[in-house]
């Protein structure tokens, strides 16, 4: 028999003890829990480091912190001075780090943007957390299957949510291409959250024109500060400057 390895993340102590003791009482499934995102991540890698990867993530979307209390009956691993990862940034994280594990998002109540947030984030699935026993089993061993689940009743607002995404990726991309070459790299290293004089010392120009081609990006953008231009070039599937070495040779290119 092959056998289902389940890593339930939520901080809510009553509702993980419940639902890990019903999910172990499938004859094919291995269940565990974790209570915060930075402990989430910590099983990921330990059980990765031991040949013991895990299938299913089973997230909170309104995942929170670290509860006080004592340990309960199946040991729930608690926050701790890491910080707190909500549900949707830990789906992220793990699609990132670990892209073979499914993740579905467990939520109160249905919500079209969030359950778009999260497939967008990588999840394959977004369940109520009221839904039955067997419908979960259903759509935990459909996500292995390569199936993404959604309600019903989510459907058309979820695509909705999609479709308005991609304009807006569209729209931010186009403006994007706009940029010349040096404005382009100049973006991505604001993107990489270099300050003026870090951008002027990695591309050897001086403060003044790498001021002129800040304002430029800013302007051709349609923005009004540095977040927002690079809020739009993440959207735009711009990513940061490689910080890890010089990219750009002095002579001959410079402005």
């Amino acid at each position: 028999m092959v056998r289902i390895r389940v890593l339930v993340v939520d901080d809510h102590r009553i509702f993980a003890e419940s639902l890990a003791a019903a999910l172990a009482a499938e004859p094919d499934v291995d269940v565990f829990a974790a209570g915060s995102g930075p402990a989430a991540l910590r099983c990921l890698e330990r059980a990765a480091g031991e040949g013991r990867r895990y299938d299913v993530l089973l997230v909170d979307a309104d995942l929170g912190g670290r509860l006080p209390g004592a340990r309960p009956a199946v040991p729930v691993q608690e926050g701790d001075e890491e910080g707190l990862v909500d549900g949707i940034s830990l789906v992220t994280g793990v699609r990132a780090a670990h892209p073979a594990v499914r993740i579905v998002v467990l939520a109160e109540k249905d919500d079209p943007r969030r359950a778009a947030l999260a497939l967008q984030a990588g999840a394959s699935g977004w369940v109520a957390k009221d839904c039955s026993l067997s419908r979960l089993l259903t759509v935990i061993r459909g996500v292995l299957r390569d199936e993404t689940h959604l309600p019903p009743a989510l459907l058309t607002g979820v695509l909705k949510e999609l479709t308005a995404a991609r304009k807006h990726r569209t729209e931010s991309e186009r403006l994007v291409e706009s940029l010349t070459p040096r404005e382009r790299e100049v973006l991505r290293c604001m993107v990489a959250g270099l300050g003026r004089k870090a951008v002027a010392e990695r591309l050897f120009l001086s403060p003044h024109t790498v001021r002129t081609h800040m304002q430029n990006v800013l302007g051709k953008l349609g923005v009004h500060s540095t977040l927002a231009a690079v809020a739009l070039a993440r959207r735009a599937g711009v990513g940061p400057a490689d910080l890890t070495g010089d990219v750009v040779e002095r002579g001959g290119q410079l402005a």
